[in-house]
């Protein structure tokens, strides 16, 4: 996508905007989403979480006595602390992912919404190599969620056909 330049007579906006996608999966209404949102011509786009709905979320908002907005704080890095770190960034992440294990990294890796390069082993000698983000994981289904960077595309794999990422 690429990006142009603001004119001067033109100013920009920011909606927040919630989205129901009827599919038959998860990942199939997501990229039903991101086709839809690279298609429409907006300049850019953020995709902060996704859910699905169910009939208790729903049930327990009509019954309850008054809603009340719970203000979130977010965690404040060093550079917005003042704050100086003697190790490199790089060097920093790559240490607190070290100490993490198993779903907790894929977590982390989610979270930061950092890019990763996925090796899949799809069986029959045929193994891929995905620059992705990692979207979402069941740890239920052993399902895994990517959207691949290059391809604009949004694939969903077992946990079992995954020999790396880094």
């Amino acid at each position: 996508m690429k990006k142009q330049p603001s004119l001067p007579d033109q100013s920009s906006f920011i909606y927040n905007v919630e989205v129901l996608v009827e599919d038959k999966h998860n990942a199939a209404a997501l990229e039903q989403l991101l086709h839809a949102l690279n298609s429409c011509g907006f300049l850019d786009y953020r995709i902060l979480s996704g859910i699905q709905l169910g009939g208790q979320i729903d049930e327990r908002k009509a019954n309850a006595a008054s809603i009340k907005n719970v203000p979130i704080q977010l965690k404040q890095t060093a550079a917005e602390t003042g704050k100086q770190s003697s190790v490199s960034p790089a060097k920093a992440a790559a240490a607190a992912s070290e100490s993490l294990s198993g779903f907790e990294k894929i977590k982390a890796i989610m979270i930061s919404n950092t890019l990763i390069r996925l090796i899949v082993n799809k069986g029959l000698g045929i193994k891929l190599s995905i620059p992705c983000r990692i979207i979402n994981l069941d740890e239920t289904e052993n399902l895994i969620t990517v959207y691949h960077v290059d391809e604009k595309q949004v694939y969903t794999f077992r946990l079992t056909e995954i020999e790396d990422f880094s």
